[in-house]
């Protein structure tokens, strides 16, 4: 089951650019930077009441992040959903016929277990499912 939106994923084409305006607007400072390799990002994270934003930033030019904002241009690139049970959960969109990305978790910023389905089966919305790392 998907527990509640857990974070929102924004492009940006500089962390310490992005960091100026998202500051000020939340009155406070990200609470942690972590380069996601696998993915060739650097994610810089900020918490708001339950739910966190994500902002993205390409480190090289083959990054998932890179092909989206040489596509889109700077801005809203994923919705992230928390729940207990990523497996199930991949199980049960599979079965329901959503297309997934991945067919399998993978190690995420965060502390997390992600998979991610295709923007193609959700309305072009890219959704995230990811799960708290207890190992």
């Amino acid at each position: 089951m998907l527990k509640h939106i857990e974070h929102i994923g924004i492009a940006v084409d500089s962390l310490e650019e992005a960091s100026k305006i998202f500051d000020v607007l939340f009155e406070k400072k990200a609470y942690k930077d972590e380069v996601v390799a696998s993915e060739g990002v650097t994610t810089r994270f900020y918490k708001i009441g339950n739910t966190k934003i994500e902002l993205l930033q390409a480190n090289n030019s083959t990054s998932p992040i890179a092909k989206f904002l040489e596509k889109k241009g700077k801005g809203v690139h994923h919705l992230a959903f928390e729940t207990d049970d990523i497996e199930s959960e991949i199980s049960r969109l599979t079965s329901a016929g959503f297309n997934l990305i991945h067919s399998t978790p993978k190690k995420g910023a965060d502390n997390k277990r992600i998979a991610f389905l295709h923007p193609k089966s959700t309305e072009k919305v890219l959704i995230e499912l990811c799960q708290e790392n207890n190992t």
